[in-house]
């Protein structure tokens, strides 16, 4: 038996294989302005007091409970949204001020803003010059010439 060759399927597996895996129920955008990092997580369901996030070195942490529905007479036809904690970890680069995080939750978004450290922002450099021109004290070469006499 022999196979063909597919180089669409192959070039699919290929890239499925280098995806990083999404936690479940932490699906995250990040995104860098000038003035700071962005996450946005989508923790629709959440009740916002259960969200807790830790700043450990350089590892921040997020975990949050999405509960499940506990009524004795129900008989559940489908049950596609995850309960339970969750948790995601993001390593902090050092230019990163981890003492000025903020967090905001709104509409099953938790929004981390993660701000810049000054001196990790891009910043110019001015040149300066100066326009004095300065001469070497020596002889000087006006009128001299140079003569071979034998």
């Amino acid at each position: 038996m022999t196979t063909t060759f597919d180089p669409f399927r192959d070039m699919d597996r290929i890239l499925n294989s280098m995806r990083a895996p999404v936690p479940a129920g932490m699906p995250m955008d990040l995104y860098r302005t000038s003035e700071s990092f962005v996450a946005r997580i989508d923790l629709p369901g959440v009740n916002p007091e259960t969200i807790d996030i830790d700043v450990e070195e350089r590892t921040l942490t997020v975990r949050a409970e999405r509960s499940a529905l506990e009524e004795e007479d129900i008989q559940w036809l489908a049950h596609e949204r995850p309960t339970g904690t969750f948790a995601r970890q993001l390593t902090l680069g050092y230019g990163v001020a981890a003492d000025r995080i903020e967090a905001d939750y709104a509409d099953g978004v938790l929004t981390l803003s993660i701000p810049v450290a000054e001196e990790a922002k891009p910043r110019k450099i001015q040149v300066s010059h100066s326009s004095d021109s300065k001469m070497i004290a020596g002889e000087s070469t006006e009128g001299s010439q140079d003569s071979d006499e034998a």
